[in-house]
């Protein structure tokens, strides 16, 4: 089943995977950066066979989501962390009288840490009851074990590109990107936190629900040192960290593969599903 959450001149499309039983957890699943809501069918799947009910949204200019960025998209961080809200408002249907867990990945895991940081500074309640986090991280180049100059001047290449070209043209990273996106993005890789205009900077530490903070083996973008510093700012949370091996799925993993690992997942997953917030 298909959904679509109008934002103004963009269009947000929402992928229903449903539970057998009507009033099983739902988990709302935003993705990495250029990923389309498809690749997690799979692991939606194994979800569902888990007993719970999955929708993925595709972010904007992604997937089902239109338009594609071009040079006139204005949007960054602050509208896709909007988004977050606006999708699972559009999903208060199918949400009723069920728990909601937010699951991102990447970027989408980001997004999420942003919308919640945003409510949590509002002083308005949380509108989930938990936050799962699989290969995500704050890109920031002092963080990583290995080639942080590398991983510095990367960033910051696919920055200047897209202020010259006013738009990311998505060359073998990313897929294409609003340029907002990318410099608010390259601002946490140059800087280890987001920019302070996305005012989310006092409401990290006032997010208090439960977050599953899942690292996986062999990822090539955010290895675990990255996640550790990410949810070092969660102080109010509750957090438990978790590494997914190779081992573990019994197939080979990195920042993409892990999807198909949906056996080993959805098991601590499920065992870590916090109460009714």
């Amino acid at each position: 089943m298909q959904l679509t959450v109008d934002r103004g001149s963009d269009r947000l499309g929402v992928q229903l995977h449903p539970a057998q039983a009507p009033d099983a957890p739902l988990v709302v699943i935003f993705p990495a950066m250029g990923v389309p809501a498809g690749y997690y069918t799979r692991f939606a799947h194994s979800l569902n066979e888990a007993g719970l009910g999955v929708a993925v949204a595709d972010l904007r200019g992604t997937g089902t989501s239109a338009p594609r960025p071009a040079r006139d998209s204005r949007y960054g961080y602050t509208e896709l962390a909007d988004d977050v809200a606006a999708v699972l408002e559009a999903l208060a249907e199918h949400r009723a009288g069920r728990r909601t867990i937010l699951l991102g990945h990447s970027l989408g895991g980001q997004v999420c840490v942003l919308h919640l940081a945003r409510e949590a500074a509002r002083g308005a309640g949380h509108s989930v009851d938990g936050l799962v986090l699989i290969a995500v991280g704050l890109p920031y180049w002092r963080a990583y074990p290995r080639q942080r100059l590398g991983v510095l001047a990367m960033t910051q290449f696919v920055n200047a590109v897209s202020a010259l070209l006013r738009v990311w043209p998505g060359w073998g990273f990313g897929g294409r990107q609003a340029r907002g996106v990318i410099k608010d993005w390259a601002y946490t890789a140059r800087h280890g936190l987001f920019p302070a205009h996305l005012g989310a900077g006092a409401g990290l530490s006032e997010v208090d629900l439960p977050v599953l903070a899942i690292s996986v083996d062999d990822d090539q973008y955010t290895p675990p040192e990255t996640t550790d510093h990410l949810v070092a700012a969660l102080t109010g949370a509750k957090v438990r960290r978790d590494h997914l091996s190779s081992a573990d799925a019994a197939a080979p993993l990195d920042h993409f593969k892990w999807v198909k690992a949906g056996a080993a997942l959805a098991p601590r997953i499920t065992a870590w599903l916090p109460i009714r917030h």
